[in-house]
């Protein structure tokens, strides 16, 4: 039996907004969980985010090599957060699932939370004829993973789980604007790119329908009723 998912796409919201609002959510799937409600509620958050880094709680600030004064004079966000990894980039044209779910209900455990999550960026791509992959040193979905000079990054994965509930999830560059990984070292990696469906294809992807078929790819991987 499929684990009832409440779906809500946010559209394009600031990243500080959309933590707060995860926050909320994670809270009330936390209490609803310790009380034991047989029917609690979990979510699935998709939006796009205003240009924005966010550093992991173990991140090395020394990964953002633009001073904070020029973020601001860019009008990019910047936010030290709770989840894993080190830092990335949000921004317009890139797809962020933020999945708000009791693991246990799923059967599943942290690592292999991640693994499935990698699996569903994986399967979107595969409908469109791009070949993403895992890498068992990364998280994350990768093109050429095992080979050290083409290797780049088209998603990006940073999680938090607290009594197995989790926050935070995945960034797929669907036709983001890959310029703003230049101020970083996107995830600590010095020695490895980042690259999105729209350079993979060689034009312009709609938007809205990879978000339609990462829909289908979560209710299908995770076994969800969305």
């Amino acid at each position: 039996m499929n684990e009832k998912v409440i779906f809500e796409n946010l559209g394009r919201i600031r990243y500080k907004k959309a933590w707060d609002y995860q926050e909320e959510l994670f809270e009330s799937v936390v209490r609803e969980k310790s009380e034991k409600k047989e029917d609690k509620k979990q979510y699935l958050l998709f939006c796009e985010h205003e240009h924005v880094y966010t550093l992991g709680k173990h991140g090395d600030k020394q990964n953002l090599l633009i001073a904070n004064h020029v973020c601001k004079s860019r009008n990019i966000d910047l936010h030290t957060i709770d989840r894993g990894g080190d830092i990335t980039y949000h921004g317009p044209g890139q797809l962020v699932a933020y999945p708000i779910i009791d693991l246990e209900s799923f059967g599943m455990g942290v690592k292999s939370y991640i693994s499935a999550l990698e699996e569903v960026v994986i399967e979107t791509l595969e409908s469109y004829g791009i070949k993403g992959e895992k890498d068992d040193k990364a998280m994350g979905v990768w093109i050429d993973a095992g080979d050290p000079v083409k290797a780049r990054k088209i998603c990006a994965i940073g999680v938090r789980a607290s009594r197995f509930v989790t926050m935070h999830g995945l960034a797929l560059n669907v036709n983001t604007d890959l310029s703003y990984f230049n101020y970083i070292n996107p995830c600590g990696f010095r020695d490895r790119g980042v690259t999105s469906m729209q350079r993979e294809r060689g034009s312009e992807t709609d938007f809205e329908e990879v978000s339609g078929r990462m829909k289908e790819a979560f209710a299908h991987r995770f076994e969800m009723e969305l």
